[in-house]
């Protein structure tokens, strides 16, 4: 037997020494720093898993406003890569958040949800921004553009339902589901649903507009959706060429 913690000569596994798991923690550390799109994708598809499970209940809204923290705060330190004006998230972020909590403290007010879900719109749509200045800012495609790719069209479809959630406080009936009441609003979760279905062009299934209103904001995601499709597709297209050029 080897002294010290190590491994025994039959194959034992060696302790994990505290040294190790610091050298680790540093590493991840390091590995979120260079890659914060990535970061930001896992917490945003990691809380589309985690939100059925805690939707009934009252702490399952406060777990989910403390993932949106969470994730507003990579947003931020994404937007931060970019060359945009790191003052502007600042400023969009900063109500974002105080909204993000007095919304779990009054879930039922219809102002505190008007004014969430158009401030925190705004923070996404313009993280998707510069999310994409972030992309065409150079002729190369980094480990971390590739996941910028995906997090940019998540971020968008998270500013969209928060967009669809100011919109139905000011008309009730914009997005029904169906065999439900009308009048009823529809859960985050269900905003969230409508909004990707809308986004990759894959149909409305059990939720669809039910005004004009509705339909006029669904038309917009559909066409920010085919647009973003087609404008990492010529970005793609248009580095393979310029490579093949040189």
């Amino acid at each position: 037997m080897v002294s010290n913690g190590s491994a025994h000569r039959n194959g034992a596994v060696r302790p994990l020494r505290l040294p190790a798991v610091k050298r680790r923690l540093r590493d991840a550390f390091r590995w979120a720093r260079r890659t914060p799109s990535a970061v930001l994708l896992v917490v945003q598809l990691a809380s589309v898993l985690v939100y059925p499970f805690t939707e009934e209940t009252g702490a399952g809204r406060t777990v989910v406003s403390i993932i949106g923290l969470i994730a507003l705060g990579l947003a931020v330190l994404a937007v931060r890569q970019t060359p945009a004006l790191n003052i502007i998230s600042v400023v969009i972020g900063l109500p974002a958040v105080v909204l993000t909590i007095w919304q779990t403290i009054e879930p039922d007010s219809g102002l505190i949800n008007l004014l969430s879900g158009f401030t925190h719109a705004a923070f996404y749509f313009y993280t998707a921004y510069a999310l994409i200045r972030y992309m065409f800012a150079d002729n190369w495609v980094t480990r971390d553009e590739m996941f910028a790719t995906g997090t940019c069209f998540t971020v968008a479809a998270w500013g969209f339902a928060y967009l669809y959630g100011g919109v139905q406080v000011i008309w009730p009936t914009a997005f029904v589901a169906a065999g439900d009441d009308p009048t009823a609003p529809l859960s985050w979760m269900q905003l969230l649903f409508l909004s990707f279905t809308t986004m990759t062009n894959t149909g409305l299934s059990d939720l669809a507009p039910g005004s004009p209103h509705g339909r006029s904001f669904l038309m917009l995601e559909e066409l920010a959706g085919l647009y973003y499709v087609a404008l990492v597709v010529a970005r793609l297209l248009g580095l393979t060429l310029a490579k093949f050029r040189r």
